[in-house]
């Protein structure tokens, strides 16, 4: 593990649950086709998995 992973969100968070909207927002990202780069961590992948609807995930 350890590594990079590119996340973006694809879709929208209006509508979703409050913890869902947080985790998207923990992960840093703003609104549709905002990308960013994190590190490969049990916890942004708990995240991810959380939110994972919303989200397209590749490696950095």
């Amino acid at each position: 593990m350890s590594g990079k992973i590119k996340v973006t969100q694809i879709r929208s968070t209006f509508g979703h649950l409050k913890n869902i909207r947080a985790c998207v927002r923990g992960l840093g990202l703003r609104r549709i086709r905002d990308s960013v780069e994190v590190i490969d961590t049990p916890e942004n992948r708990g995240m991810i998995n959380k939110a994972s609807h919303l989200l397209a995930v590749d490696k950095a």
